[in-house]
């Protein structure tokens, strides 16, 4: 598989997406630290350490070399910090690549427009490198989240995965 240019930054009005570095970790406690943001995916934050050895193993990509998984931190320019991050993974035939995609904004960002702006970014991105549809998996009852797939040009479906919503578009 031909896999996307994960070092790539992918710049908004706002934000800049930065691929994940390991570094980013000691930052990245700080901004997902509140455990609200836990509520609709499950688990608890992670402290820095953790969340260094988490960051290793994305930055080291995935195992299966039909798979990429690209990972960014959302800079916000005028606030010059760490306020979220984007991901994706991508898979299948060069012909008919899906990414599943996914967003998390720190709770001192959110509601302005961040994870929005973010995710559409991301989806046009992949568009771009060749991927024929994103889908996303989302809480019934997180309805920012909905919000924020359904201006990144996501739709939900009927299939539910482990009690999630997917959404999906196809972009190609």
């Amino acid at each position: 598989m031909s896999h996307p240019d994960r070092a790539a930054v992918i710049p908004t009005a706002r934000l800049e997406l930065r691929p994940l570095r390991i570094e980013h970790a000691a930052e990245m406690a700080g901004v997902l630290s509140d455990p609200g943001l836990h509520t609709f995916i499950g688990g608890a934050p992670l402290d820095a350490t953790a969340l260094r050895a988490r960051y290793e193993r994305l930055v080291a990509g995935s195992p299966d070399p039909e798979v990429a998984w690209c990972n960014w931190v959302a800079h916000a320019r005028a606030e010059r910090c760490l306020v979220g991050t984007v991901q994706a993974t991508v898979s299948g035939p060069a012909t008919d690549r899906t990414a599943e995609v996914a967003w998390v904004v720190g709770t001192p960002w959110q509601g302005r427009g961040y994870a929005t702006e973010a995710a559409r970014a991301l989806v046009a991105w992949l568009a771009a490198g060749s991927v024929s549809q994103v889908i996303a998996h989302i809480h019934p009852g997180h309805r920012a989240s909905a919000g924020v797939a359904r201006a990144a040009g996501l739709a939900p479906t009927g299939h539910r995965q482990d009690g999630e919503v997917r959404w999906r578009a196809v972009v190609a």
